[in-house]
C-alpha cells in the first residue's frame, strides 16, 4: 500500500509528482501524466500581475478539471499586494493548492524581481508568502525554490525556515542554482539540508528520470515526495514505473508500438483541448512527438521530421514509419547475433 504525504488538508500518494513546466505541462500533458500515475501536478506558472489585469489566458491557465486533481495553480510575482489579489482570483477556480514560483531562472521572469530573483531578498520572499497565505485562507500555499542564486549564495535551507515561518505548507526544492539553469547536476545534499531545517513537507526535484533515480532522491534527501520535470518528456511511463514499484505491481517497459500509440493519443488530446486550428495546434504538439522518439535507432532524423508536422494524419504516418524502422533494426541485430 502506498504511503501518503499531507500538504495542509491535501493528501498525496508518496510516489512522484509532475513539475510545473512553462510551455510544456499544459492540460493535455498533465492529464496524460496523471493517467500514468503522477500523484500530483502543478499548472504552468501564471503571472500574478497578469491575473490582476484580467489577462485573457487566465481562465485557461487556472482552470482545474476533476481528472487533474489533486493539482496546484502556480503564481509568480514580486509584489505582495498583487500576489494577494491574484490568489483571491485563483481561488474561484478551486485549486487544491496554490504554489508560488521562487525558482524560475528565465531572464524575463528574473528581471522583474520574480522567480529565483526572490532568493536574493528573503524579506520580500517572506512578505509575498505571508500575503498569499493570508489571502488563500484554508487553501495550502507552497513555494518552489532552487538551491540558491549562485554557487556562492546557496541559501535554500535558510530561506526554507523563513518561508515555513511565513506560513508555507510545503516546499519544493530543485537542487540547482539559478546560474546553473539546467546544466550540471542537481545537488541532493542541499535538498537534504532543507529537509532538516524545516518541519513542513519537502518535495525534491532535479535529475529524476526513472525509478532508480527516484528512489535515490528519496534515500539521499529524506524528502517527502519526488517531483519530475524534464524526465517526463515523452515519457509519462516514468510515473507508471514508479507507482508500480510503490504499489508492489510488476512493471513492463513500453514497447515502441505502445510509445507511438500513446504519442498519438497525446497529440489527439492536444488537438481536442486547443481552440486553435489543427495546423497551429500541431505546432505545439511537434516537440512532444519528437520526445517520444528519443533513444531509438535513427531517432535523430525522425525527430527532425516531427518539427515539420502540420496534421494529425502526418503524425500517424510518421509513427508507422518509425515502428517499421525499429522492427527492421531489431531483425538486423538478431541476424548479426546469429551470424
Amino acid at each position: 500500500m502506498n504511503e501518503t504525504v499531507n500538504i495542509g488538508n491535501v493528501r498525496l500518494k508518496k510516489t512522484a509528482a509532475l513539475a510545473p513546466m512553462a510551455g510544456v505541462a499544459d492540460r493535455a500533458y498533465r492529464l496524460m501524466c496523471r493517467e500514468f500515475g503522477a500523484s500530483y501536478s502543478v499548472s504552468e506558472m501564471v503571472s500574478a500581475k497578469g491575473i490582476c489585469y484580467s489577462d485573457r489566458k487566465t481562465e485557461e491557465l487556472c482552470t482545474v478539471t476533476a481528472e487533474e486533481r489533486p493539482m496546484a495553480v502556480q503564481l509568480f510575482g514580486s509584489e505582495p499586494d498583487f500576489m494577494a489579489k491574484a490568489v483571491k482570483i485563483v481561488l474561484r477556480y478551486e485549486p487544491d493548492i496554490i504554489d508560488i514560483n521562487m525558482g524560475c531562472p528565465v531572464p524575463k521572469v528574473v528581471n522583474t524581481g520574480a522567480g529565483s530573483a526572490l532568493m536574493k531578498d528573503m524579506d520580500l520572499a517572506a512578505a509575498i508568502t505571508e500575503a498569499a497565505v493570508t489571502a488563500a485562507e484554508k487553501t495550502p500555499v507552497t513555494v518552489k525554490l532552487r538551491s540558491g542564486w549562485s554557487i556562492d549564495s546557496i541559501n535554500a535551507p535558510k530561506l526554507a525556515a523563513v518561508l515555513e515561518n511565513a506560513g508555507a505548507a510545503a516546499l519544493t526544492v530543485h537542487g540547482r542554482t539559478r546560474d546553473q539553469f539546467y546544466s550540471g547536476s542537481s545537488d541532493s545534499e542541499v535538498i537534504r539540508n532543507v529537509k532538516e531545517s524545516v518541519k513542513i513537507p519537502v518535495i525534491g526535484s532535479g535529475d529524476v528520470t526513472d525509478l532508480t533515480s527516484c528512489l535515490k532522491m528519496y534515500e539521499e534527501t529524506g524528502c517527502d515526495l519526488v517531483m519530475i520535470g524534464r524526465g517526463s518528456y515523452g515519457n509519462p511511463f516514468v510515473f507508471r514505473e514508479i507507482d508500480s514499484w510503490f504499489s508492489g505491481i510488476p512493471y513492463t517497459p513500453p514497447s515502441v508500438e505502445e510509445k507511438m500509440q500513446v504519442m498519438l493519443r497525446h497529440i489527439r488530446m492536444i488537438l481536442s483541448l486547443s481552440e486553435k486550428s489543427e495546423e497551429m495546434a500541431m505546432h505545439e504538439a511537434r516537440k512532444h512527438a519528437a520526445w517520444y522518439m528519443n533513444g531509438y535507432y535513427g531517432s535523430a532524423k525522425f525527430r527532425g521530421r516531427c518539427y515539420l508536422l502540420s496534421s494529425y494524419d502526418e503524425a500517424v504516418r510518421l509513427s508507422e514509419e518509425f515502428i517499421e524502422l525499429q522492427r527492421w533494426h531489431n531483425v538486423q541485430k538478431k541476424t548479426q547475433n546469429f551470424v
